[in-house]
């Protein structure tokens, strides 16, 4: 790397057999189209190499480290190796890569902390895949919140961004059955939730003041008491202390007439009560390029807005407009919060 280049992003393998490493080829290969900053895959250069074969993708694949990745992007696909251990098959995944898969998110978020990359961007992962292994961690977001524990010695809380073109939206309770929610709802969740949001959007996006939006959580709002309690005696009370704390947070809003045209316009982020009323809105605006952000963590991460696909990988057929657009914004958010710091 040169004494002026800016480290490159740290890109993760994500399952082996599903279709990470398809996106971070096509990728690569339409890097000079796209303006693209340097990035370091990391993760089994072998499957990169099987995958490129099954693609007719011609690309030189080259091991590298983050020194020397920013200089080697132009001419190969610099990878940081870590191999998987049994041969991949495209479409077939397998309890034996779960270590490899790991170790490629362990070695990223390390390599952003000691500062040798800028952001960490992960592909898809399969969660039924890790836990055959012993993955004690609901998903990926909570396991990137340990790590930033394990290096920092600091307990944070990760939250999971939704942003399109048209919309950013954030689930306050996520993983969880929806006959759960209710009972998961607290003042303090929210109120803790939107100030991470608040914090990141300022500090990470540059919006000096952000317009949270929140969401009701019954039908209407819960209509004044007749179509549930929940609205009046959990949310309005924590919009109401997120205002006194200086948040120009406003509702809880019908969810139903949320998300249209003139509806975004009033806001720069959506805060909804569950998973759904969240990710439905975000991905119908947006499928092909929206990123998951996770705010709250002590670096920055995206990722793209879909799964392993195990079912098209080594086809052809998947897109890498969402994995673009998170390598895009990676690189945008690092280096405003370098520029700041």
């Amino acid at each position: 790397m040169s004494a002026d280049a800016a480290p490159p992003l740290a890109l993760t393998q994500g399952d082996p057999a599903g279709i990470g490493p398809d996106i971070a080829l096509m990728t690569w290969a339409a890097r000079r189209a796209l303006g693209l900053a340097p990035f370091l895959y990391i993760g089994d250069p072998a499957v990169l190499a099987l995958r490129a074969r099954q693609l007719e993708i011609d690309v030189a694949i080259r091991e590298s480290t983050p020194q020397t990745a920013a200089d080697q992007f132009g001419s190969s696909l610099p990878v940081l190796p870590i191999p998987c251990g049994i041969d991949v098959v495209s479409g077939e995944p397998h309890a034996e890569t779960a270590q490899a898969t790991i170790g490629a998110i362990e070695t990223a978020v390390s390599l952003c902390l000691r500062g040798e990359v800028r952001a960490v961007v992960t592909n898809p992962i399969a969660k039924s895949v890790l836990y055959q292994a012993g993955f004690g961690f609901p998903g990926h977001t909570e396991f990137l919140a340990d790590l930033a524990q394990r290096h920092t010695g600091t307990k944070c809380r990760p939250v999971m961004m939704l942003a399109g073109p048209t919309l950013r939206a954030v689930p306050v309770t996520i993983h969880i059955p929806l006959s759960a929610v209710p009972q998961a709802l607290t003042r303090a969740l929210i109120v803790e939730t939107c100030e991470i949001i608040h914090a990141d959007l300022k500090n990470r996006f540059s919006i000096a003041s952000p317009r949270l939006a929140v969401a009701g959580l019954n039908p209407h709002a819960g209509e004044g008491g007749a179509l549930g309690r929940e609205d009046d005696e959990i949310i309005h009370p924590a919009v109401m202390a997120l205002r006194e704390r200086g948040i120009d947070a406003f509702g809880p809003l019908p969810a139903d007439t949320m998300f249209h045209d003139d509806a975004r316009r009033r806001y720069d982020v959506a805060v909804c009560m569950y998973h759904d009323q969240a990710l439905i809105p975000a991905k119908a605006l947006g499928f092909d390029d929206s990123v998951n952000v996770t705010l709250g963590l002590p670096f920055v991460r995206t990722s793209p807005d879909h799964g392993t696909a195990f079912g098209i990988a080594g086809t052809g057929v998947a897109k890498p407009d969402s994995l673009v657009a998170a390598l895009r914004m990676a690189d945008e958010i690092s280096r405003m919060h370098q520029e700041t710091h």
